[in-house]
């Protein structure tokens, strides 16, 4: 089933509550946070919460349901007492997508700070190998996102994600997440036709299409290789609406899930929500 769309919701009263909303602006997925997601702690799910998202998922029209991972989550520092932290975080984050029977839980490599990009890395792989031999997750694939690139942050170059995939041990546990301002940002110019065709091959070769999971599809306020993370309206950005007809195209992505990540405001002029506004155009688009 092509060209499935969907957007971040907030879980505000209720984890269930979220496919309302979803449905309310005409998702076809749906993406969440399970917990606050600049915090640390947080409170169990109850058995009766998990059932009710079920039963609420279950009766609704959505498809393909992921989460992502809180920011303050960093598996690749060079802190043993963060390191540790950030992967007991991992653990709760997934267990809870267990929980609920999420297909996909997602999480930035994270950022290596004054540590080797190397080493960095054998962190991320650390961390996935020991959530991982916790867990032992049966619903939810971990996927890592591929990133823009600020400061130390891993994962803007396909080759990282593609060394991680094959460091875990157990990589049927492991996917990706490709979020096209990110791509733009770290200097893949799918734009063109020349530079979608390289970002495909290397996407290919390093990582393999089929680990491709999820998309967040994302306009991008900074232009191609700032390293900038920005996200903005679909064809209200860098990207443009010429970018996304290439990118909505290609076979290597338009079979998957794609989640709006943009910022949850009105249209000043229409009064229009801008979930509703992204959601119909990327749906326009696709029939160009």
């Amino acid at each position: 089933m092509p060209y499935r769309f969907g957007s971040h919701m907030s879980v505000a009263g209720g984890l269930h509550l979220a496919f309302d909303r979803a449905v309310e602006v005409g998702c076809d997925v749906l993406q969440i946070f399970t917990k606050n997601n600049n915090q640390w702690n947080c409170k169990p799910i109850s058995d009766a919460d998990a059932d009710l998202f079920e039963k609420t998922w279950k009766e609704s029209s959505i498809g393909a349901t992921i989460a992502h991972t809180s920011y303050l989550i960093n598996v690749a520092s060079p802190d043993d007492a963060l390191w540790q932290k950030s992967l007991d975080g991992l653990v709760v984050e997934w267990q809870r997508a267990e929980q609920l029977k999420i297909e996909g839980l997602v999480m930035h490599p994270g950022a290596h700070l004054k540590s080797t990009l190397e080493e960095g890395l054998e962190r991320v792989a650390k961390a996935i190998d020991a959530a991982i031999a916790i867990v032992q997750p049966k619903y939810s694939r971990l996927l890592l996102e591929n990133t823009a690139g600020q400061g130390s942050c891993l994962g803007h170059q396909i080759e990282q994600l593609g060394w991680l995939l094959k460091a875990v041990k157990k990589p049927q546990h492991v996917g990706v997440c490709w979020d096209t301002c990110h791509a733009l940002a770290a200097g893949y110019d799918f734009r063109t036709a020349a530079g979608m065709k390289s970002m495909i091959h290397e996407l290919e070769k390093q990582v393999g299409l089929e680990n491709l999971r999820a998309v967040h599809i994302n306009d991008s306020k900074k232009d191609c290789g700032t390293r900038v993370d920005r996200h903005e309206h679909i064809g209200l950005g860098f990207i443009g609406e010429a970018g996304f007809k290439r990118f909505l195209a290609s076979s290597a992505f338009k079979d998957l899930p794609m989640y709006l990540e943009t910022a949850k405001e009105k249209d000043e002029a229409s009064g229009e929500d801008w979930d509703v506004i992204n959601l119909r155009k990327l749906r326009e688009l696709c029939k160009k």
